[in-house]
């Protein structure tokens, strides 16, 4: 009797070690400071996070977004002088994600010619860069329905220009600043299988200051761009917009074309800007950023 006591006084003082030791890291599920920083899972990806519940609530399951954007676009998408992320695009997208419980939104900044091709790769989610709709990009992509700016591409010369140049055919002869992959650089390219190459296209990937110099020092003649580039690219003045807008456009988000995922994420963005609308935020967020209210399509 005193042997099978014995026994069971040591079974029990093992369960209690067992139990302590197991009382760690990972008792309250790991946490910043002891697990390894985890990968954000994509659209279409079953992975998930989970954001803390309430005790005696079940979580709630939270899909992270990876948002492809720039850095290089004053007031729109730029590094600030604290060296952080900031601006119109950047403003918005947090918006939008405060209003979308479900979701958590994450930046990756890189440059404007990589979006693209990182969306198709999966390495994020879905592009805020000032992205316009047009026919070529509708073919591999999916857009959301909501704009969120409305925005005329007018030709920028130096302020010192004075050549008659007011449309396209006035550009023959003359090199053009353009970004490869932008919508602006889509327009010069279906000009130039129109006119035997008649535009010298510059493509480039410098920041916006870059383009200024370049335009201002003469060694381009010229770049296409929004009606509101102008004061935020340019604030001293060195450039002009010249002639009628050579076409109105939609800014709108671009997600991965046939992806059911994708096409839910687009379709709760538009939700929430809608709301953004109805409420005056998004007016009030492009005349902070941009100067003026840009947001609405009596402006196009």
């Amino acid at each position: 009797m005193k042997k099978l006591n014995l026994i069971a006084v040591f079974l029990i003082f093992a369960w209690a070690l067992s139990a302590c030791g197991s009382n760690g890291s990972d008792a309250d599920g790991g946490g910043p400071a002891s697990s390894p920083p985890s990968t954000a899972p994509t659209v279409g990806s079953p992975t998930s996070t989970a954001t803390p519940a309430p005790t005696g609530s079940a979580p709630d399951a939270v899909t992270k977004i990876i948002v492809g954007t720039g850095t290089t676009y004053p007031k729109v998408f730029y590094i600030d002088e604290n060296g952080q992320l900031a601006g119109f695009d950047i403003d918005l997208v947090k918006e939008i994600d405060k209003r979308l419980p479900e979701y958590e939104f994450e930046f990756q900044t890189m440059e404007f010619a990589s979006l693209l091709l990182s969306l198709e790769t999966k390495k994020i989610d879905f592009i805020s860069a000032q992205m316009l709709r047009t026919t070529e990009r509708e073919q591999k992509y999916l857009f959301n329905k909501e704009a969120y700016v409305h925005r005329q591409t007018k030709i920028i010369l130096s302020k010192d220009n004075n050549a008659p140049i007011k449309t396209l055919d006035d550009l023959h002869g003359k090199k053009v600043l353009t970004n490869p992959s932008s919508a602006q650089a889509t327009l010069l390219e279906n000009y130039n299988k129109a006119n035997n190459n008649a535009i010298d296209i510059i493509y480039q990937n410098g920041a916006a200051n870059d383009t200024v110099s370049q335009i201002a020092s003469g060694r381009a003649d010229a770049t296409l761009a929004a009606d509101f580039t102008l004061p935020l690219i340019d604030p001293e003045g060195k450039l002009k917009s010249v002639g009628k807008p050579l076409d109105t456009s939609d800014v709108l988000y671009v997600f991965r074309k046939d992806d059911p995922d994708g096409q839910r994420l687009a379709d709760s963005i538009d939700i929430a800007l809608k709301a953004i609308k109805a409420d005056g935020t998004l007016s009030k967020l492009s005349i902070q950023w941009l100067g003026a209210d840009y947001t609405k399509e009596t402006n196009s």
